[in-house]
């Protein structure tokens, strides 16, 4: 991570097939040939976790499942799992370049429940070996996902008291009349895990690193919360007692409510933090960097009361600080970290990002405002990954053309050398380039400069985030060339 490179910002839903999200199958191994086409050394997605309501990858309902959403079904049907007729002709969304979870959701299902009907009648020799090794978590995923759709969808909040509360009893009941739904999930993860561990093989083997997101807290609707409530400040009843969000500031007036429950930081110290030592063991089965999502909490919080509708009246908490990470180098050694150090940053965080000596980010899109500030590219330190805007800003191109008139759009526009009919995407992704960061990442919605339609989210809005996909035929050879040009041209090939 020293050496000065750069890599590409697309997650897997965003890639094109026929099956109306992106997938671990040949659309993703196209990607990395474009990847090292363009002279690329890094791949960068967004958390691959079991999605829930609302399909933000930050909220899923384990810190461990994959989502069953990217498994490829022509090589289910190359495995002999699927035939075509099972899959060629289900509607799965009428727009190729917007997915329609909707239809997703419905529709992949039962496609995926026949295909493990056939992996029944002839499991692969590994599966009982990829249980016992991931029983630790798969077990309660896959009961908490049977369970759940046995109770209509909702939340284990909700659930029957005896159910929800996990009396032993009423669980081997249920696990007995649902074994054959429990199975199914298990099935699942063995289809993501099998096809994502080709996949990064692949990326690997062609000189492509994967820097996944991890995001700092779990769903509240997540199997995590609903076997180990201990983990998390709650009360008597295994509720939330705190949620966690960001205070309010110039983006959001009244803050952002996020809704996950807030760890119990002390109660985790007490076992040496085995939990979050155990995540980022596995997270790195998935991903060969780590983007840890809100790296800023990981210092201080902002708590906010569970029975609350805005975040306005939180409170900064401390939280582990030091201790975490000392631990994870301690049982795990050095890992590759990258820092994701927005938000409200002080004297103490900067220290404590310091000693941890992870790199942190450096947001283009954020430097236009008064001062000379350290995120512009002939500021940046070079233990840091440098972006124009991330999965939560805009695209480059909406940016600008929504900032035109404000002073940071006219300082944008002469820093980066911005005339009539410029390709504005590139001329951000220039700026970017020649960022004294060591590696500089570009989002894919730039390098094809696009306008805000496709934004990958809009924080604090629920519906419509998520959605985007690239185009067919987008990734052409011209367009490998163009990037590997600037790659070149500042160093980072």
């Amino acid at each position: 991570m020293k050496k000065r490179s750069s890599g590409i910002l697309m997650h897997i839903s965003s890639l094109n097939n026929n099956f109306g999200i992106g997938s671990f199958g040949d659309e993703a191994y196209e990607f990395v040939d474009f990847l090292v086409e363009s002279g690329q050394k890094y791949w960068q997605i967004l958390p691959l976790g079991h999605t829930s309501y609302g399909d933000s990858p930050y909220q899923c309902f384990s810190a461990f499942a994959g989502n069953p959403h990217f498994i490829n079904f022509s090589i289910l049907k190359d495995k002999k799992l699927l035939k075509e007729e099972d899959f060629k002709d289900v509607d799965f969304g009428s727009n190729e370049e917007i997915i329609d979870y909707g239809k997703i959701f419905e529709n992949r299902k039962p496609i995926l429940y026949k295909a493990y009907e056939n992996f029944k009648l002839n499991k692969a020799r590994d599966y009982d070996d990829f249980i016992e090794k991931n029983r630790f978590w798969l077990k309660d995923y896959a009961e908490y996902m049977a369970i759940k759709d046995n109770q209509n969808l909702v939340a284990w909040t909700e659930w029957p008291e005896k159910l929800r509360l996990r009396d032993e009893e009423t669980l081997n009941k249920y696990r007995e009349k649902l074994k054959d739904e429990i199975e199914f999930y298990y099935f699942i993860q063995y289809e993501f895990f099998e096809q994502w561990t080709s996949l990064k093989d692949y990326a690997n083997s062609n000189g492509i690193s994967i820097i996944g997101d991890l995001p700092i807290y779990v769903a509240g609707d997540s199997a995590d919360m609903w076997v180990n409530p201990e983990m998390f400040k709650v009360n008597e009843d295994m509720r939330a007692k705190f949620v966690a969000g960001c205070p309010p500031d110039c983006f959001a007036k009244t803050g952002q409510l996020w809704g996950n429950p807030i760890y119990d930081w002390d109660k985790m110290e007490k076992d040496g933090f085995k939990w979050w030592v155990t995540r980022i063991k596995e997270s790195l089965k998935l991903y060969d960097v780590i983007r840890l999502d809100h790296f800023i909490g990981f210092n201080s919080f902002w708590q906010i009361p569970a029975e609350d509708e805005t975040a306005e009246n939180g409170k900064w908490i401390k939280g582990p600080g030091l201790k975490l990470f000392d631990e994870i180098k301690k049982e795990l050694g050095e890992v590759n970290i990258i820092a994701e150090d927005l938000g409200a940053v002080t004297e103490e965080f900067l220290k404590f990002k310091e000693k941890t000596g992870f790199p942190g980010m450096k947001v283009i899109q954020f430097s236009f405002g008064e001062g000379d500030s350290e995120s512009l590219p002939h500021n940046a330190e070079k233990n840091s990954v440098s972006y124009v805007g991330t999965h939560d800003n805009e695209t480059a191109k909406g940016w600008y053309l929504n900032n035109l008139e404000t002073d940071e759009g006219i300082k944008a526009k002469d820093y980066l050398d911005i005339r009539e009919g410029d390709n504005i995407g590139f001329k951000f992704i220039r700026g970017n380039m020649s960022s004294h960061s060591n590696i500089a990442i570009m989002t894919m919605q730039d390098i094809l400069n696009l306008d805000n339609k496709a934004r990958m989210n809009t924080p604090s809005t629920l519906g419509g985030n998520w959605c985007w996909r690239i185009k067919k035929g987008a990734l052409t050879k011209e367009l490998a060339e163009k990037i590997y040009h600037l790659t070149k041209l500042y160093g980072r090939v």
